[in-house]
């Protein structure tokens, strides 16, 4: 309940704050982690191994275990004080208090021990890799949203543009000094330049329903964002592809929850193979008992008593008279009888395995096969890596490429597009010419805006997967 209140208290903060201040990177990133329902199961599975690994260390310890039974008993039974038969109705309890601890089993604890230590180890890995998975993501929307906004005042740009040529065509067609039909391309220039500024808006909103997505927040249209700094567009990424594979071999962490697989598999295999091994136990208890029939004889006194046997004094029969002592009976009390009942025991227990199916053999067997999957599934992790790696920086390389030309063409364009404007200005270019020259300079800004981006969002991922701060 805590919980979900705070979560909630949370979320109306962040929408506050998408109200009243720009979003950073950062801010982003903390807020999708810490709403994003794969994380959160993530984070569930990595509790889970840690209670696993805490049961296993307990294991080691004593047990220790009390019973305690009460009934009634009826018709030929036996009592528990006596351990003879009776035939009445009679109330028996009983108490006990057993302990044992397991002193040796092959190692099997230990070692059972180790393998959750380290599979909580791997659970620990795989949280870190699905906030890193998220946080590349998120930078990808982030990124993504910044590149609309480029492009929506890039094409706010090219509508202003169009719309002063075409107020200034407008008055020179009253004048008569210009062909109806220059007006007429510009007015189409500038319905095609709104049209760009509606598919523009269009692609910012729903980049930005993307990002809120990602941090699982509702969609918010006033939401702004920090602009991040662009002063590593101008430098190539130096890092080589083998660099990165051997820096991410020690920092990425699916290749270490994969590393800790594979030796919490090792331990699985020592864990049950110790299940082959003689088994020795310690064991003691206490128990102690009640009957309602136990009784107990107190003395009266002692009287003389008649016997068959006499003696013949002057020739009488004299009877022979004998002592004995009179008693009677009474119930022992509660507390007494369990007090005098108590009664313990310690054994030393050695269970040792001869058959038993081959389920032992066979579930060591399984963990061989297993471990051999752990380990293929580590080594086709790490060349799976690499190839992402090679991939990636390749992706890199074309994308520097690519917005260093577009970055050229510009610069070529802008040259050609205001020569064009002068003498469309001046009326010795044609409309046509005028348009062909904005429409190369647009397309080139737009693409010299993405391609910005998209290298700046390659050199992230290159980042991501040698473990460095994403923002």
């Amino acid at each position: 309940m805590k919980r979900a209140i705070l979560k909630i208290i949370f979320i109306f903060l962040s929408l506050f704050s998408f109200a009243q201040s720009k979003l950073t990177l950062q801010q982003c990133i903390e807020t999708g982690i810490a709403n994003n329902q794969q994380v959160l199961q993530t984070e569930l599975q990595r509790q889970t191994a840690k209670v696993n690994l805490k049961q296993a260390r307990v294991n080691m310890f004593p047990n220790l275990n009390g019973n305690a039974s009460q009934g009634i008993n009826q018709g030929r039974s036996i009592d528990p004080f006596t351990n003879g038969y009776t035939n009445q109705q009679t109330t028996v309890a009983s108490y006990g208090l057993n302990s044992g601890v397991l002193l040796f089993n092959g190692l099997s604890i230990q070692n059972n021990i180790k393998q959750n230590a380290f599979a909580y180890e791997a659970s620990k890995m795989d949280w870190q890799q699905a906030k890193d998975n998220l946080t590349i993501n998120i930078i990808l929307a982030y990124l993504q949203v910044l590149n609309s906004e480029d492009i929506m005042e890039q094409s706010r740009n090219q509508l202003e543009v169009s719309r002063k040529q075409v107020e200034r065509l407008e008055v020179l067609n009253k004048q008569g000094a210009i062909s109806p039909s220059q007006l007429s391309d510009l007015k189409g220039q500038f319905a095609g330049d709104e049209l760009s500024i509606i598919s523009a808006q269009n692609s910012l909103e729903s980049s930005k329903i993307s990002l809120c997505q990602l941090m699982n927040v509702p969609y918010s249209k006033d939401m702004q964002l920090e602009r991040i700094s662009m002063e590593t567009v101008a430098s190539k990424y130096e890092t080589t592809p083998d660099s990165i594979y051997q820096t991410a071999l020690q920092q990425f962490a699916l290749i270490k929850a994969s590393r800790w697989r594979v030796r919490s598999a090792e331990k699985n295999v020592k864990a049950l193979r110790g299940n082959l091994f003689p088994s020795l136990s310690l064991n003691g208890g206490v128990n102690t008992n009640y009957s309602s029939a136990a009784q107990k004889a107190i003395f009266l006194n002692t009287t003389d008593v008649s016997t068959s046997s006499y003696v013949i004094v002057s020739g009488n029969h004299v009877p022979v008279f004998v002592p004995q002592n009179n008693y009677s009976s009474q119930k022992i009390g509660y507390s007494s009888q369990l007090g005098n009942n108590v009664s313990s025991y310690v054994s030393l227990n050695l269970t040792i395995p001869i058959f038993n199916s081959f389920q032992a053999r066979n579930r060591v067997t399984i963990a061989k096969i297993d471990l051999k999957n752990s380990e293929l599934a580590d080594k086709t992790t790490k060349t799976q890596l690499q190839q992402e790696i090679e991939q990636a920086h390749l992706n890199m390389t074309t994308a520097f490429d690519r917005y260093k030309t577009l970055l050229e063409q510009v610069n070529a364009y802008e040259e050609s597009f205001r020569a064009a404007q002068i003498r469309f200005d001046s009326g010795l270019g044609t409309s046509v010419d005028y348009l062909i020259a904005k429409n190369n300079l647009d397309r080139a800004n737009i693409s010299l805006i993405s391609a910005k981006y998209d290298y700046v969002l390659r050199m992230k991922i290159l980042d991501y997967y040698q473990g460095k701060q994403l923002w």
